[in-house]
């Protein structure tokens, strides 16, 4: 194993314990349980990964970001509203 993917584990855990919070995990083969990632899952194949046709990995993995930014700043949500996520983010 590369030491990068070794040492993510380990900050998680790092970062979990300074901000106080604990990792829950849903049961396994449960997907129920986790219905927001599966629907963010399912969103970033139709819309992102099948609708492009990548050449290469890291031209697929360049175009993740600033396709997250568009769903996260502009994309409508039917769940909220027809707003973006950004929008149920309270300023700083």
């Amino acid at each position: 194993m590369s030491p990068v993917r070794a040492a993510v584990p380990n900050d998680v855990k790092r970062v979990c314990a300074a901000l106080g919070a604990k990792q829950k995990f849903i049961r396994p083969h449960c997907p129920w349980q986790n219905g927001k990632v599966e629907r963010l899952n399912r969103t970033l194949a139709t819309e992102w990964a099948y609708r492009h046709g990548f050449t290469s990995n890291d031209a697929r993995a360049a175009a993740l970001a600033p396709w997250l930014e568009h769903y996260n700043t502009e994309r409508r949500h039917s769940a909220l509203g027809g707003k973006p996520p950004i929008s149920r983010v309270l300023p700083t």
